[in-house]
């Protein structure tokens, strides 16, 4: 399989060449052009219970949508729908954490798995849960605006609405920002800090807080 990721920052997307017999699946919704005899099927990834604990508590489809080269090779170009950029991550048996909203597609070897984020985060606004990517293969997910990876050896504190993803090896606890009145008075609410050695992706956008700021320009 042979892949461009293109558009980035702004409107990113990924272009996969598949290679007869060769399969992508794909966040419900996300194709924007593929070739036409291209083999497609919507099916419940890791059963109808992994599926439906995805869209409710993970905020991604309850359907993956399954591309496959039957015969001969094809193309299919994956879209997020949020402008912003495309990464791409190799697993090779390590696993990584994608934020709410974050997945864009994988090959059939990536298990995806929600991990739940703490009472706290219940109340932060972005999503109790996480979503736990593991096995062989590639991983494409997006993020709203610019990116910015982060090799972190020690602590990082995060808004966790400029969370994207990081590395399983960091640990990470969700709280306020110092004392109650400054967590409430701060703008920031709660944030999630990140602790250990690995990779963290940040984006540089928050869409909740681009739709609190258009909400008062729109007509009552």
């Amino acid at each position: 399989m042979k892949f461009d990721v293109s558009g980035n920052p702004d409107y990113g997307h990924v272009t996969v060449e598949l290679k007869p017999g060769e399969t992508i699946l794909a966040e419900s919704g996300a194709m924007s052009w593929m070739s036409s005899h291209l083999q497609t099927r919507s099916h419940l990834m890791g059963g109808l219970m992994q599926a439906a604990v995805r869209k409710v508590v993970g905020g991604e489809s309850l359907f993956v949508a399954e591309y496959t080269a039957d015969g001969s090779p094809g193309s299919v170009a994956l879209s997020p729908t949020e402008p912003g950029s495309v990464l791409h991550r190799r697993l090779d048996g390590d696993g990584f954490i994608l934020t709410a909203g974050s997945f864009l597609a994988c090959t059939p070897g990536i298990a995806l798995h929600t991990r739940f984020g703490g009472l706290k985060a219940l109340f932060s606004g972005e999503g109790a849960f996480f979503l736990e990517c593991s096995g062989h293969g590639d991983l494409f997910f997006n993020a709203y605006g610019g990116v910015i990876e982060r090799d972190l050896d020690g602590v990082l504190v995060v808004d966790t609405g400029h969370l994207v993803a990081w590395e399983p090896g960091l640990t990470y606890t969700i709280g306020g920002m110092g004392g109650l009145k400054q967590t409430l008075l701060s703008g920031e609410g709660l944030v999630l800090r990140l602790e250990g050695r690995g990779k963290v992706y940040l984006q540089t956008r928050h869409l909740p807080s681009l739709a609190r700021w258009i909400l008062p320009f729109l007509p009552s």
